[in-house]
């Protein structure tokens, strides 16, 4: 195609439009002056002939009503007979120019409103004349600098004649041009077209083409940014008609768009746009691509909302667009993958003025939530976001609660219209040619924003509940649909996080399983007590049931792996940070335990004859209990003082027949005594252990305060300087690697007390009276549901330990109960409870998780009431709840269906707190 050329055929004037009228003079001299100016030159004119001489010396005198009534005819007459190339792109932009100039002095004219806005033949042939400009837009693909500035002006000056000559309402624009005898043509040509813009744009935006911005004296920045301004126009105008329902639901009709891949073609380019290190120091360039993608999101999500058809199965019904709409897919997945890695500022160098970006982040995840709920596209989001979904999940807790469940985040997206000025536009690319007749030198056009305001507290809401419905979304499985689909999110999230992910966040790299598998674990906890507060203003129940299903699921397979392996990895640890005096006791402690999972393992594999294939599962609990308290009393030595560490290597066998009894405390009555004695002892024992340790309880009390905001301190060598200078005003002199090494045991004592199903105290020492009641740990009362995965577990373990004699711990007698083991002190959230009735009869044991605030509409202190996770109920579960409700259930039975746990609200002073162990 020829791109030279500066004048265009005037074969179409050989026989003019009308005998009177030299049109293309008139284009040549007129298209510059302003409506203001026109208006001045009408005023001064006699029988509406106006006179002008432009610079070049032609003299023009023409008729201005029947200018307004034959321009757009000459012009299409010029499309039609001329040769397309850079003067035709010319003469046809200045004749636009011409036009807007004279829509816009129509309000002031009455006499030409009644022409270009109420002659219905005029408005005839302004349609027409943008359906064959549009008709040969679309033809261009490799154009150069030049040509691509006038095309990229041309198509959006096409585009928004129709608002000043048709109507600035959307709605009434959208009516008239489905009326258009040739409207499905014209939509496909007006998509090819911006498309043709956006790749011209992206050409312009990478390195190889950066020298040849230079042309005609330009700066680089200036010609970008003046593309970057006429496509995100002509999106704009194509955006604002996909809002207007009648239009899309036509445009999903139209095959060449929707099932022949037209709109995603668009949006593949878009997506496509990047911006090479030679102009990433502008911020305008940057935050104008943002809003382009942002925009084409916006027209998809437009799209998948059309009721008729539904778009998405338009799309899959071939093979070619459904395989581009997955590449588009992939594309917003890793758009997402890495603003979450990077957040919402990129880099770019400072600048005086702030340009918005657009909803480019939030759009991104609409469109995620609509793919994964969607059957022809979830197993392929599955497949490729479930890897960042796991990074969401896997960073540092205050980092994740900060960004997912704050209602106040300190960087937000802001949306943007941008006011176009078609006449302003033209004149800046027109100045820069020989061709014009202008003589005024070009400058850059700033543009101009309405600003879009998201409410402050909405955008980060609007954020999270597209997180859960995201989760819930690929989660939710609809056997009808797809039977192959069962578990397959929820496998390849456990998938993900056992395996090293090259990309690992910054921090990250050297975290082991379990450590990442009790991050996740909390920060979904903390994400469920976060979108049960977005009910219903941002998400429905039906999103945050299955949200909890899967948490609970999750946690079933993630959490016992995790503790075992964590128990290898913190000996591990301990070692490397002992002295060398002590480190042969680390070893001793690391070796045996690997024995122990050696020695379990073979037992539960071979079944064979013997005594390990008749051992029962509560004899391996039994004794793996045992080891573990063996190794814990090691381990505690080895955190105090060198003298106690050499008598905790002489044990003697007998000593573990103690545990036994002590563990299994529900053996026959003349055992009791021997019981009492050996706890007294064992009281004294652990006293003059808290004696020897390197802090006092208020250096202690700092420590556990400190870890709720940096629970990695260990690994932090100027944290470690700060508090051990810090300790040490409170107390006795703690340096640095005795607070390390402090650390790092009690990151060990918390491991093994998750996997006994203990709760820890200082000094790890387990109450006597309670020994057969084992409960899950609660690392953080202040995170009512991150506990919530581990209730299934605990409950089969005090099953294991207790076993079906009665329990020693809870008399049958409840006054018992609240003198002997329990008090009626306010609960607390993470607290460990007894549950009675009316009748002071004992219905079961559970975990405080709420005791303020609301729950499912109901004021907790004003009910004087508190929230609990049954962990082991001792009625029948059909049994009636004092506070029934649809939401939570009625019965004990229906609120675990309904949770996937039992949660239920019981009165507060019905309710004894166990002792702390």
């Amino acid at each position: 195609m020829k791109e030279e050329g500066a004048s265009c055929s005037t074969d179409p004037v050989a026989r003019p439009i009308h005998p009177a009228l030299d049109l293309i003079s008139a284009v040549k001299g007129l298209h510059g002056l302003s409506s203001q100016e026109l208006s001045r030159f009408i005023r001064e004119a006699e029988n509406n002939i106006l006179q002008h001489r432009p610079d070049n010396g032609l003299n023009i005198q023409i008729d201005v009503e029947k200018l307004a009534r034959y321009l757009a005819l000459h012009l299409i007459a010029v499309i039609l007979a001329s040769e397309a190339n850079a003067g035709l792109l010319k003469y046809l932009l200045s004749g636009f120019q011409l036009l807007h100039s004279l829509s816009d002095l129509a309000s002031r004219n009455p006499k030409i409103e009644q022409i270009l806005l109420d002659d219905v033949k005029v408005s005839e042939q302004l349609l027409d004349l943008v359906f064959y400009s549009l008709v040969i837009l679309c033809t261009y693909s490799k154009v150069s600098i030049d040509m691509g500035l006038l095309h990229s002006t041309l198509v959006a000056s096409s585009l928004y004649l129709l608002t000043v000559c048709i109507s600035s309402q959307w709605h009434e624009l959208a009516q008239v041009l489905l009326a258009y005898y040739k409207v499905d043509v014209l939509i496909d040509t007006a998509f090819a077209a911006v498309t043709a813009d956006i790749k011209i744009l992206r050409r312009n935006l990478s390195a190889n083409h950066a020298h040849s911005q230079q042309e005609y004296g330009l700066k680089a920045e200036e010609t970008l940014n003046h593309l970057c301004q006429q496509c995100e126009a002509s999106l704009q105008f194509l955006q604002s008609l996909c809002q207007q329902k009648s239009f899309r639901e036509r445009l999903v009709k139209n095959k060449e768009l929707s099932s022949k891949g037209g709109v995603l073609l668009l949006a593949q380019a878009v997506m496509h746009l990047d911006v090479s290190p030679l102009v990433t120091l502008s911020s305008s360039i940057v935050a104008a691509v943002s809003r382009l993608k942002s925009k084409v999101l916006s027209i998809l999500l437009n799209l998948c909302e059309a009721e008729s058809l539904s778009y998405l199965d338009e799309v899959a019904s071939t093979p070619a667009s459904l395989d581009l709409a997955k590449s588009i897919a992939l594309e917003v997945l890793n758009l997402l993958k890495k603003m979450f890695r990077t957040g919402f500022q990129q880099s770019v160098a400072p600048s005086d003025k702030i340009y918005p970006k657009g909803l480019l982040q939030l759009n991104a995840m609409r469109l995620a939530d609509i793919f994964s709920d969607d059957s022809n596209f979830r197993s392929f989001i599955t497949t490729h976001f479930t890897e960042v979904l796991t990074e969401i999940f896997s960073v540092a807790h205050g980092e994740f609660v900060s960004s997912w469940c704050s209602s106040d985040l300190p960087i937000r997206e802001e949306d943007a219209t941008l006011e176009y000025d078609p006449f302003a536009a033209a004149g800046w690319v027109l100045d820069l040619f020989p061709f014009s007749d202008q003589s005024s030198a070009a400058m850059s056009i700033e543009p101009t924003f309405v600003p879009s305001h998201v409410p402050r507290l909405s955008y980060p809401h609007q954020r999270t509940s597209l997180l859960v419905k995201v989760l819930a979304n690929l989660h939710c499985f609809v056997p009808d649909i797809c039977k192959e689909e069962k578990d397959l999110f929820l496998n390849k999230f456990v998938h993900c996080l056992r395996t090293k992910v090259s990309e690992t966040p910054e921090g990250f790299k050297s975290i082991s399983d379990s450590q990442k598998a009790a991050t996740v674990s909390r920060n979904l906890g903390s994400l469920l007590s976060h979108a049960e507060s977005l009910i219903p203003a941002f998400l429905n129940e039906e999103d945050v049931q299955l949200l909890r299903v899967f948490i609970t699921q999750l946690e079933s397979l993630i959490t016992p792996r995790a503790c075992g392996e964590n128990r290898t990895q913190e000996a591990q640890n301990l070692g490397a940070c002992l002295p060398p005096q002590l480190r042969e006791v680390a070893m001793d402690l690391n070796n045996r335990l690997n024995q122990l999972n050696s020695r379990i393992n073979g037992e539960g594999q071979s079944g064979e004859a013997g005594m390990k294939a008749e051992m029962t599962e509560q004899d391996k609990f039994i004794a793996t209990d045992i080891e573990m308290k063996d190794i814990e009393k090691d381990t505690h030595n080895v955190e105090t003082s060198g003298s106690d560490s050499s008598s905790s290597r002489s044990r003697h066998p007998t000593d573990q027949a103690g545990k036994v009894e002590k563990i299994n405390c529900n053996g026959p009555g003349d055992g009791r005594e021997d019981e009492m004695a050996e706890a007294s002892q064992h009281e004294e024992k652990q006293q003059r252990k808290r004696k020897r340790t390197i802090m006092n309880e208020k250096q202690i009390s700092l420590m556990e305060k400190a870890l709720m905001d940096e629970p990695d301190m260990q690994r932090n060598k100027a944290s470690l300087e700060f508090w051990a200078k810090e300790l040490s005003v409170h107390g006795s002199e703690v340096t640095k690697s005795q607070l390390k090494n402090w650390l790092n045991n009690r990151k060990a004592r918390l491991a093994r007390a998750a996997k006994d199903g203990r709760t820890l105290s200082e000094g790890d020492n387990l109450d006597k009276h309670c020994g057969s009641l084992v409960l899950p740990p609660c690392d953080s009362p202040g995170s009512p549901v991150e506990d919530v995965g581990n209730l299934s577990a605990a409950r089969e373990n005090v099953q294991r330990v207790t076993g079906p004699a009665p329990s020693t711990c809870f008399t049958e007698n409840p006054a018992a109960v609240s003198v002997a083991s329990t008090e009626t002190a306010k609960c607390m959230a993470g607290q460990y409870v007894v549950l009675v009735n009316d009748k002071a009869e004992e219905i079961g044991r559970g975990k405080v998780c709420q005791v303020s605030g609301k729950w499912y509409q109901r004021d907790l202190e004003e009910l004087g009431t508190c929230v609990v996770d049954i962990i082991d109920l001792k009625v029948d579960r059909s049994a009636k709840l004092p506070y029934p409700s649809e939401l939570t259930g009625t019965s004990f039975d229906q609120a675990e269906r309904k949770f996937g746990f039992m949660r239920v609200l019981w009165q507060s002073n019905k309710l004894f707190v166990l002792p702390a162990r």
